[in-house]
């Protein structure tokens, strides 16, 4: 096993919150531990803000938003977001190594995401100068121009999940400053490292005080920057049912909300496809991050032809990947992220054996060695499996798979739409008549052919239905965090 450094800002001191580029302590003065998913030992102690903590926060990030921040030029704003791409390039080993320290991504994977976080952040710094208007013609009888312009929302909450901590504030935190607005992010509880350490990357990049704020803490935190009146927008990535609150508490103050939240995607393997590919994608598709992804296609339907062919093939891929520790170059499968989240996927592993599905491997916790103290689950792959069984429609966050057959066009599609779910789907097929067909009528935010998961900052992602509302990446995201007004002048 590789020996990797401690980072620097794991220094033994309990992390504080980050409020108008000061690190402070909650008010209350009351702290909340983050442990190792792979060891169980404590990481970090953190700043568990309460409700006066997200005031003071926001009131930082309104002061920010109404002084000179936001009429900044957006060539300074780009610069401030080229220098912020380039200081996390040169510290990514070591925001890679917080992620997978705290909640347990093999270090390889983590390090993977290098290419991605850099060229987010340096998206954004393009699209921070190709904010514009229109000019409009309008049928006034009256002689008036007429044009729009676009201005930064304002102060934004950002609360972001535990399963992508770094990713996952940078696409929070990018287009704020992209586009001029301010704002408070709250990380979970269980992965507040690498976002931290990015607040203060901000801020040596030459982010102004005030306008990145992070707040640690649980969901009291959460709720407070959720309901709290003078903030403008909220966006946040997490579960449908946390999402739902959300709403519910944003509606006081009429908040912008965009919401990215779960799924059950569907997966779809047609007999003329090329099984060689798709195997590794479609097992990747669910085995990614212990199958803690929200896009992971956990659903897949395999046409009758080749079904028991893919069963099979798809069985043989998951007893062969590397389950390990975190910090081994060769893991392949790490932990649960916590005890809470293995309790979880170990209750479905139950059922689905008690629903009548088929196991055919996995379904197991994994220990043994230096396995015992984290909560490692064998990647599981259940077939024979009903449209109607709870682990067909639930979403399970965990290593779990499961494999239908069909053997209808029509009716794998109607299946596969058959969810409260619509973040995204995959279709495998040679026939490209087919497949332009299949892309048409599933109703998901994200549709991959031939192939599964690929993300670009340049494309929108997103859900339909109870998968959410709104775009992360693309012209989308940017839009999120701007106001169109709407302005006459007589000539």
């Amino acid at each position: 096993m590789t020996d990797f450094s401690k980072p620097a800002f794991l220094d033994g001191k309990p992390k504080q919150l980050l409020i108008d580029g000061k690190h402070v302590d909650a008010m209350s003065g009351e702290r909340f531990p983050s442990f190792s998913a792979a060891t169980g030992e404590l990481v970090a102690e953190f700043a568990l803000a309460g409700e006066a903590d997200v005031d003071r926060a926001v009131r930082a990030a309104r002061a920010a938003f109404d002084g000179p921040w936001s009429r900044m030029k957006p060539a300074e704003r780009q610069a401030i977001l080229l220098r912020l791409a380039e200081l996390v390039d040169a510290e990514f080993g070591d925001l890679a190594l917080l992620d997978t320290l705290e909640m347990g991504r093999p270090i390889t994977a983590a390090l993977g995401l290098r290419s991605m976080v850099r060229r987010s952040l340096q998206h954004f710094a393009g699209a921070a100068t190709h904010i514009h208007g229109q000019t409009l013609p309008n049928s006034s009888p009256v002689d008036l121009l007429s044009f729009t312009l676009r201005e930064p929302i304002g102060v934004v909450g950002a609360i972001i999940p535990w399963n992508g901590p770094l990713f996952s504030a940078v696409w929070k935190i990018g287009p704020v400053l992209a586009t001029g607005c301010t704002v408070v992010l709250k990380p979970a509880e269980d992965a507040s490292l690498s976002p931290l350490r990015f607040g203060e990357l901000c801020l040596e990049a030459g982010v102004p005080p005030g306008v990145v704020n992070i707040v640690t803490g649980a969901g009291i935190t959460g709720a407070a920057l959720s309901a709290h009146p003078d903030v403008d927008k909220i966006a946040f990535t997490g579960s449908c049912e946390t999402g739902q609150r959300i709403i519910q508490m944003s509606a006081g103050s009429v908040k912008k909300v965009t919401m990215e939240l779960g799924g059950k995607s569907p997966n779809i393997v047609f007999a003329d496809a090329d099984l060689d590919a798709v195997i590794p994608a479609a097992a990747m598709g669910i085995f990614n991050n212990s199958g803690q992804v929200c896009a992971a296609g956990t659903r897949l339907f395999v046409e009758r032809p080749v079904y028991e062919e893919v069963i099979a093939r798809m069985a043989a891929f998951a007893e062969g990947l590397k389950i390990g520790p975190s910090l081994d170059p060769a893991t392949q499968i790490g932990p649960l992220v916590s005890e809470k989240q293995y309790k979880r996927v170990a209750s479905y592993l139950e059922l689905g054996v008690a629903e009548g599905a088929r196991l055919v491997t996995g379904g197991r916790r994994v220990t043994g060695g230096a396995l015992d103290k984290g909560y490692w689950v064998a990647p599981t792959l259940f077939a024979d499996v009903g449209d109607d069984m709870r682990i067909a429609r639930e979403e399970i966050f965990g290593p779990v798979g499961c494999i239908l057959p069909f053997d209808d066009f029509d009716d794998v599609i109607a299946r596969a739409n058959a969810t409260r779910f619509g973040l995204a789907g995959g279709v495998w097929t040679r026939d490209i008549t087919k497949a332009m067909a299949a892309v048409k009528r599933i109703r998901a935010g994200s549709i991959w052919v031939n192939h599964y998961f690929a993300m670009d900052p340049a494309v929108p992602f997103g859900g339909y239905k109870m998968s959410g509302f709104g775009r992360e990446g693309g012209v989308e995201h940017i839009e999120a965090y701007l106001q169109t007004k709407g302005v006459w002048i007589r000539n």
